[in-house]
């Protein structure tokens, strides 16, 4: 379980494939405060800790992980978001994120507010009943919280420091990001289905 709230990032320095599989060396200024098996949300995905050295530690993706989050698309240099998993004892700053990425969604505007910026991004239409007005979001595993709702777009709105030390600030109207939608809401939607 994660918090959505980015912890560092890492920089993307190797992209090896075999089979359907994708495996990252990531270097990172936490790499070393890392073990194998550890959970490591990645741009809100999780994914395990394979080894770890000096500076930097690997990861792989699966087929399922990469058909259902933009993890594919990775390249080396890339720059992605970091969080390690909450401890029981922790607290939780932002809202439960289980780093289960539901899809993937297009940047449609990026707005300089003059000392905030605001994002208005476009999601498939099958999920519009897993979004509320001012309701929490996870976008490429960043807690924000999302307005002025539509069937198939809303809009978040990133602080300064939010900007400076994630990847949100390298989003342009065309990139793609990944969303996980609030658990609880899930949840719900599917108790209103059964019925």
């Amino acid at each position: 379980m994660f918090t959505g709230i980015i912890e560092s990032t890492g920089n993307i320095s190797s992209v090896s494939i075999k089979g359907s599989n994708k495996t990252f060396r990531i270097s990172s200024g936490i790499a070393s405060q890392l073990k194998v098996d550890q959970s490591l949300s990645h741009d809100g995905v999780c994914l395990t800790v394979e080894s770890v050295e000096e500076g930097s530690y690997q990861v792989t993706a699966i087929a399922e992980t990469l058909e259902k989050s933009n993890l594919g698309s990775w390249r080396e240099g890339d720059r992605v978001n970091l969080e390690r998993c909450l401890p029981l004892n922790g607290r939780l700053d932002g809202h439960m994120v289980q780093g289960h990425v539901d899809t993937t969604a297009v940047c449609l505007e990026r707005i300089n507010r003059q000392g905030s910026w605001e994002f208005r991004i476009e999601f498939p239409v099958s999920f519009r009943s897993l979004i509320i007005e001012k309701g929490s979001i996870a976008v490429n595993g960043i807690s924000l919280t999302c307005f002025d709702v539509s069937d198939n777009a809303f809009s978040v709105a990133i602080i300064p420091y939010t900007f400076e030390n994630t990847n949100i600030r390298e989003l342009s109207p065309g990139s793609i990001v990944n969303i996980e939608f609030d658990l609880i809401g899930k949840y719900v939607a599917r108790m209103m289905t059964i019925r």
